[in-house]
Formats: structure tokens, sequence, C-alpha cells
């Protein structure tokens, strides 16, 4: 047990983990599954996607309407989220209403009816999803970099799928994928909240022994096994094959944008690594916040651009460092320049103690912060055991950033800032902008 947090591994592969909030009326339940959009075999992209949608459409014991109602009635805040690595579902209720909320995410996991005329309706309202994305430069900048970052690679693949594939996904294409990977054996199940860990075990067992509306083994179900789909075989998991990030610089041009939106980009820890740390704290002083060199140095001393900043994902095998800016199609070129500037001058100069000092203050602000949410506990549950494979205390990860110092940052930025892998896309009106490779040199 690490502080209230308490867990419990099945044969099955199921995970079961807690963390008691003694002073709270709520409960965060979360089923998070070992599944992703990277998993999915090509002709399959955005299915995973669309499972997380067409789940809430009826189950054997409840139309769509009767899941509305259930949710309403417990008053819940219910969640769903499919990302390349994992894909998710969260309720937050009082806390007397856990059994009622465990009841329904179980059964909308794992009894969906997947009606083709719910179907269809559903692939509709994903393609205008996928149409509204196209309407939005920022998103659709993101979908363009991650395909030129990491071709041919299912990272650069988006996580809806195209409308080509969306089509296809009727109910023997869907039940089957379903069947095969949203099972016990890929799920994380937690709990935050005013709540003791023997009563989640109760439920869970208790489902994993009834028939209908009980956890389903790994094994596929016999309308599954009866009804295959086009694709002969299983329909289980990709296997993972590492990316390899490419260094593209990509322009694409729209006269119709008022603004230019752009990203540079490099690769970066991943997850897992030890790194990690110091990869987030770099993140921060380079463009996290108000006070960041980035904000400071574009909006405030120039007012170039009312957005801009720094970011990073971090995937099992591969991290992404990012900057974004919007700006005026006339300006984009002093952007560009400004901040290749700061990353210059970060791997030549290095940051300062003062700059790793407040953004060690920020990181410790924010964690502590989210302590009094169970929501961001039962997150930070799920995300810990999927990554890591145990729970990491809140004194562990104060304790490791205090413990970066200014030497694995500096040499973290030497590392990770270099010529030769510095990406770069942009969309907008940018006839006039004009980059290349030496555009980026850092060093």
């Amino acid at each position: 047990m690490i502080e209230n947090i308490q867990e419990s591994r099945f044969e099955n592969g199921l995970v079961v983990l807690t963390d008691r909030m003694a002073h709270v009326r709520s409960v965060t339940l979360g089923f998070f599954f070992r599944t992703g959009s990277r998993n999915e075999p090509d002709e399959l992209n955005g299915i995973t996607h669309f499972i997380e949608h067409t789940v809430f459409k009826g189950t054997r014991r409840r139309s769509a309407l009767d899941l509305a109602i259930e949710q309403d009635r417990l008053g819940g805040s219910l969640e769903a989220f499919t990302t390349h690595e994992e894909t998710g579902f969260a309720i937050k209720v009082i806390d007397e209403q856990l059994p009622a909320a465990f009841d329904l995410l179980a059964d909308i996991l794992f009894e969906p009816a997947f009606d083709e005329r719910e179907l269809e309706s559903e692939q509709r309202v994903i393609i205008e999803e996928m149409k509204m994305t196209d309407d939005q430069p920022e998103e659709a900048l993101g979908e363009i970099f991650s395909a030129a970052f990491f071709p041919g690679h299912p990272l650069g693949l988006p996580i809806t799928g195209t409308a080509e594939t969306v089509r296809q996904f009727d109910h023997s294409f869907t039940s089957r994928y379903h069947a095969d990977n949203f099972t016990v054996g890929n799920l994380v199940i937690v709990a935050a909240g005013n709540v003791e860990h023997s009563q989640i075990l109760g439920l869970v067992e208790g489902a994993l022994s009834s028939g209908s509306g009980g956890l389903r083994s790994t094994t596929p179900s016999a309308e599954a096994a009866s009804n295959p789909p086009i694709l002969e075989g299983s329909l289980g998991q990709r296997k993972m094959c590492a990316p390899r990030p490419a260094a593209p610089i990509v322009i694409r041009q729209n006269k119709n944008l008022e603004q230019a939106h752009l990203i540079i980009a490099t690769p970066y820890p991943a997850a897992p690594d030890a790194a990690r740390y110091a990869a987030d704290l770099l993140t921060n002083i380079v463009g996290g916040g108000m006070s960041s060199r980035l904000w400071q140095k574009i909006r405030e001393e120039r007012g170039l651009a009312y957005s801009v900043g720094a970011s990073n994902a971090m995937y099992m095998d591969v991290g992404v460092f990012s900057v974004y800016a919007g700006t005026s199609p006339e300006q984009a070129a002093d952007v560009v320049e400004l901040a290749v500037e700061e990353l210059r001058s970060v791997v030549k100069d290095g940051v300062t103690a003062e700059e790793l000092d407040l953004a060690k203050q920020l990181s410790r602000a924010s964690i502590l912060m989210n302590l009094e949410d169970s929501a961001s506990r039962a997150a930070a549950l799920a995300q810990s055991e999927m990554v890591h494979g145990r729970q990491i205390t809140v004194e562990e990860t104060l304790a490791k950033i205090d413990a970066v110092t200014l030497d694995d940052v500096n040499s973290l930025a030497a590392e990770r800032f270099k010529q030769e892998d510095v990406a770069f896309a942009a969309i907008g009106d940018l006839k006039r902008l004009n980059v290349d490779r030496e555009t980026f040199r850092l060093t």
C-alpha cells in the first residue's frame, strides 16, 4: 500500500487500483483499456475511437436513451476519450451511487449492442467531427504535422480514422474488434474518492463471476466468433513498433485563413524515460507559462502572437517537443526566427538557475493542487500503472523534480535540439514564407 492507494492484480491481467480520500463525498470511477489507435491495423484506422462512441448507443439491457437517463439519475459526469495508446471511460458520482455507476460502466463497455442503424448514424456523426477538424486550422495542422513527423507509422494516422475507414465499421467489424481488444486482460479499473478498496473488489468480483452484464474474459464472444468480418483471423492488437521520427518541412497553403499556424518540433524523451522530469521542466522554461521565454519574447515584448507556447507529448517509445504559434502571415517569418533564436539560446547558453527554480515551483503547485480532485487522482492511478507498471508516490515525483539539475536540463537541450532533427509544419497564406533546413540551425 502507498499512502491511501491499494491494488489488486488478477491472473487474467485485470488490475484494480483505489485511492481513498475520506474527506470528500464523491468517487471517480474509471475503466482504462491498454489499447489505442496505434494498435489498429491500418485498414481499420479509427475503429477504437468509433467503439468509444458507439458503446453509448445501447446495450443488451439498456437503450441509448436508458443510458442517458441513468447517467442523469446518477448526477454523474461521464467522460470518454481515445488516444494513440489508451481508451478511457470515467464517471464522477457521489459515493453512495458507486455501485450503480459501476453497473452502468460495466454494461456499456462489456455488453454493447452495436445496433446496425445506430452504427450508421454514428458513422455520420464522426465524419462530421472530421469536417469540424478540417475547419479548425490548429487541429488540421496537428494532423498534417503528425503524418509528416511519423511517416508510415500509426502515430501519424488520425485517431478518428478517415471517412473511408469509418464507413466500413458495421456490426461485424465493430463487435469483432471490440471482443478481441476491449477485454479484462487489457483493463485497469481505478477509483479515487470516498471509497474502500474492498468495496470495489466486491463489485469487480461480482461482475467477473456473473453471466449477462459481467466483465468478459479474454475469449471473444460466441457471436463475434460465428460472424467473422471480411478480414480473416483475429482483430487483436497490432504489435507496437517503434516509430522513427522524420524532420519534415511542410507548408500547406491556405489563402482563406486570417492567421498562419506554425509548429516547430523535435524528438523528445518517451513516457517511461528517466529524463521525463527534466524534459517537462525544460518545456515549461521554453514555453510553458506566461513567464516562459517564448511567451515573453514573442507575445509580451513584440506583440506578434496571441497564442504561443511549447508542449510535449510522451508515448511509450518516443516523445515530441513542439513549439506552437498563431500569427498573421506577414509576421510568420519573424515568429519562426524568434522561436528558433530562443531554442538556439537554450542550446548555446543553457537555462538559468532562476528559470529552473521557477519551473520546479510551477510543477510542484500543479501536482499538489491536483491532489484535491478525485478525477485527477483517478487518472494518475491509471497512467502510472499503464506507463510504469507501479504506483509512483507524490513524494517520489516531487523528489525527482527537485533533483533535476541545471546540467540535466542543459544536457537534454543539447541532445534533443539538433538542426537535423527539427521538424516544421505550417498552414496559412504563406506564399512569402521561405524556410529551409538552414533556418533551423540550432548549434
